[in-house]
């Protein structure tokens, strides 16, 4: 019996000695659950980090994504520039100041009893005396214009057409995206300097002087809803060598009407 009792005290010692032995063992970690190992962020630390321990990876830091490429600045001449609104364009035109406050109204002239009527547009415009007379339109709906002053290819013009560029919001925003359009009809280098702004019936005028080397002209743009698909424009420009007729450009202003 002895033998037998000595055979199960030892039994019972060496399950006790396996159990401590599993109780001190670590658990296997589940794979499942175990997350992905993170890459430390190839982007320097700030000055303002502390270094990390030796050895140990840095901190993961995201960095964000630019919101939107940059965008080309506008090249004068164009009407628009790739990712750019027409306004946008307009702004970045360095041949094209902002119309502030400062600039005012002018007074108009006598706009006088005979026009000329534009069925596309759905206006009438003034015919101008003497010596304007009308001309060929194309590509224009109606044209006015100066005799060819000697010594110079410019000379004055009056023309009208519905609105060649994108219309806007406000009429006074179409009439500066119209007074740029027009640089399109003077000499190249071509820069604005506005003289006058002010609302007119169903639309905006804008007079501008246009500078071209030592050479200027006297311009203005008039836009006006017509009851067509689109407003209309007239445009007319008057250069210094034909001064005298820098009068008539109030007398478009004056006189533009709709077709009733």
């Amino acid at each position: 019996m002895r033998v037998v009792y000595r055979g199960l005290v030892v039994a019972a010692v060496v399950a006790a000695v396996a159990a401590a032995v599993v109780a001190v063992l670590p658990a296997e970690p589940d794979e499942v659950a175990a997350g992905p190992v993170t890459a430390p962020s190839a982007a320097p630390p700030s000055s303002g980090s502390m270094p990390s321990a030796e050895g140990s990876a840095p901190p993961a830091t995201p960095v964000a994504a630019s919101s939107a490429a940059p965008r080309a600045t506008p090249s004068p001449g164009t009407s628009l520039a790739p990712g750019y609104t027409a306004m946008e364009a307009l702004y970045a035109d360095p041949r094209v100041p902002r119309l502030t406050r400062a600039v005012k109204r002018m007074p108009l002239a006598s706009p006088g009893k005979r026009f000329v009527k534009d069925v596309r547009t759905g206006l009438a415009v003034p015919r101008l005396p003497r010596p304007w007379k009308v001309y060929g339109a194309a590509p224009f709906t109606t044209k006015q214009v100066l005799p060819r002053h000697r010594g110079t290819e410019e000379r004055g013009i009056l023309v009208t057409c519905p609105l060649p560029i994108m219309e806007q919001k406000s009429p006074r925003d179409t009439a500066l995206l119209a007074a740029r359009w027009t640089l399109n009809h003077h000499p190249e280098g071509a820069k604005i300097t506005w003289l006058a702004s002010q609302p007119v019936e169903r639309g905006w005028m804008l007079v501008y002087r246009v500078t071209y080397g030592e050479r200027t002209s006297r311009a203005a743009v008039v836009i006006m809803d017509g009851g067509m698909s689109k407003p209309g424009l007239a445009f007319v420009t008057v250069p210094d060598s034909q001064r005298k007729q820098w009068r008539d450009i109030g007398r478009v202003a004056a006189g533009m009407r709709v077709l009733g």
